[in-house]
């Protein structure tokens, strides 16, 4: 965000400044008063299970200059700090967001879809990075909150933005991508996270392709080729669309080539040919990296300069990343899961030669389709690994179906510390561990202890 003083973002938000110099001016928004820095505005936001309005004191002392707020300031504050009293934060930081996001001339992409959304982010971020001032999500600072503290980090001077938005809900997804107003749309993919909430996958596509609704006619949307939904997802768009995909789509990955540090392939189709080598593992990441490369031609920039951008892309924590402990590989991807999440980590562990071991724990927001969603991730666990290690009550279902489907090394464990056990004795070079759950199962823990 560029300068702003407290009476703009008074007029932006419809809040009163009841204490202060309105000409006292920020350049940065802050929610949390453990990350303020010198000449802040903090955003007392309200949660569950906290109130910010109850740190204007502490904000104040770690050197922001003012606070947009609902209660009343402490005994005890300077005159000079700045009050900008509204009846709620939320909306405030909303409307402060779209005010801030009508000043910026940048273009936008905007990434959403059941899985894949954050390392699509960072592919395309660098892609476009390339040749352009970019900004982009934090992290996976996707929702409601998310979103709008992304689009007040951009500056005038930013050419493009990479934002992701996600939803849980019916309904979610429409706002945020109004607020961000894409120029670029991308989904990519409709699976089954979120499903309890949605009840079917046919809602979960009717909700992500409320994005494509979002976008100009003169905008683009990126869609997978291979989705069981294309075709109604094509039906939402008023834009050109542009399709890819492995082996199929306008424009296509062929003649993958996996090794030991990534993939090598060749990109064809509407922009040209290329080769291009990816630096993460994965077939799925190739797929996600297609989006990455549509978005940067669209944006101007040559499909050569945009594969060669791909080998220097560093993905956000947690998101199938390669570390190395004792001469083992380890795949780190314990940010999040769901099944399709899961089986393509699954597919990625099976490329690898030697011995396979996969620690696995819970799957969020299921609902009545755990079971099946279990008994599915179990029997791909049973074809493509030599060692299943489940974490936690829920995760055991997984082991009873892919023993049940003829894998003779299945362990259930109760807590990642113990996972973290098992699987340090087994690691010596040749053996691959993938470390994959939903975030509540904290694998994160068994990585840390890994020795």
């Amino acid at each position: 965000m560029d300068a702003l003083t407290l009476s703009e973002i008074a007029q932006m938000t419809g809040a009163q400044v009841e204490a202060g110099d309105p000409s006292t001016v920020v350049s940065r928004v802050c929610k949390d008063t453990r990350e303020i820095s010198p000449g802040d505005l903090y955003i007392a936001l309200r949660g569950d299970r906290f109130d910010g309005n109850s740190f204007l004191g502490e904000a104040a002392s770690k050197g922001a200059v003012a606070a947009l707020c609902e209660a009343e300031p402490p005994v005890g504050l300077a005159p000079s700090f700045g009050i900008l009293s509204t009846v709620d934060t939320l909306s405030a930081l909303t409307l402060l967001a779209k005010g801030w996001r009508d000043r910026l001339s940048l273009r936008s992409i905007v990434i959403t879809g059941s899985s894949g959304k954050t390392s699509t982010k960072d592919f395309t971020a660098t892609v476009l990075g390339s040749r352009l001032r970019v900004n982009s999500t934090s992290g996976n600072l996707n929702n409601h909150i998310g979103l709008p503290l992304s689009i007040l980090s951009a500056s005038s001077a930013d050419e493009a933005a990479v934002w992701e938005i996600g939803m849980n809900h019916r309904g979610e997804i429409a706002p945020l991508a109004g607020l961000a107003c894409p120029d670029i749309g991308i989904i990519t993919g409709i699976g089954s996270a979120h499903i309890e909430h949605l009840g079917s996958r046919e809602e979960i596509a009717l909700e992500k392709g409320d994005l494509l609704a979002r976008i100009s006619p003169s905008g683009h949307a990126i869609l997978p080729a291979a989705d069981d939904f294309i075709n109604e997802l094509r039906e939402r768009a008023s834009c050109e669309v542009i399709e890819v995909g492995i082996g199929q789509g306008d424009l296509r990955a062929i003649n993958l080539r996996a090794d030991g540090r990534g993939t090598w392939f060749d990109v064809e189709g509407a922009f040209g040919k290329a080769e291009a080598f990816l630096p993460v593992p994965g077939r799925h990441m190739v797929g996600n990296a297609l989006f990455a490369v549509a978005a940067g031609a669209l944006c101007g920039i040559p499909l050569e300069k945009c594969v060669a951008a791909l080998g220097s892309v560093v993905l956000t924590e947690g998101r199938l990343t390669m570390l190395e402990r004792k001469g083992a590989t380890i795949l780190d991807d314990t940010y999040n899961a769901n099944p399709e999440s899961m089986i393509a980590a699954l597919d990625t562990l099976a490329s690898f030669g030697g011995r396979r071991i996969a620690v696995l724990g819970r799957m969020g927001e299921l609902g009545s389709h755990a079971a099946e969603a279990y008994d599915r991730v179990g029997i791909r666990a049973a074809t493509s690994i030599d060692m299943l290690i489940c974490v936690g009550e829920e995760a055991a279902a997984i082991g009873v179906a892919a023993a049940r489907a003829g894998l003779a090394e299945v362990r259930q464990v109760a807590d990642p510390k113990t996972a973290a056990d098992l699987v340090s004795a087994s690691l010596s070079p040749g053996v691959t561990v993938l470390l994959k759950a939903s975030r509540s199962a904290r694998l994160e823990e068994t990585l840390r202890h890994l020795s």
